[in-house]
């Protein structure tokens, strides 16, 4: 059976297209050492006891809605405060690009070895 170059074409699409909706665990997020400082100092203190209300760090499930509404809505969230998070998250410090890292961090699963804080 011969088959035709459209229908190859075809064919190389729909199976590229069809592990698409499949969700990838994410993977963990390695920080500077910067970072983690800024992380304990700001972050840390309620994203780690569930009783803030506060998506915990590495709780998949808690950030997976979070997430789904896309980096420029979360930053926003940071920058200005969102329920009971207080603008720019009482880190006057964190840069942009340490506030998206740092959401990253919190939102995958932990590190393996997590003295380890740099990639």
């Amino acid at each position: 059976m011969k088959i035709s170059a459209q229908a190859t074409i075809l064919l190389g699409a729909f199976l590229l297209l069809a592990g698409c909706g499949e969700d990838k665990a994410p993977e963990p997020v390695n920080l500077t050492q910067r970072q983690a400082s800024l992380y304990q100092a700001s972050c840390h203190t309620c994203h780690t006891v569930p009783e803030t209300g506060a998506p915990q760090s590495h709780d998949l499930a808690a950030w997976k809605p979070r997430v789904a509404q896309g980096e420029d809505t979360l930053l926003d969230h940071i920058l200005n405060g969102f329920n009971g998070m207080p603008p720019l998250g009482q880190c006057i410090e964190c840069s942009r690009g340490d506030f998206i890292a740092l959401t990253r961090f919190m939102a995958a699963p932990a590190p393996k070895d997590t003295e380890e804080t740099t990639r």
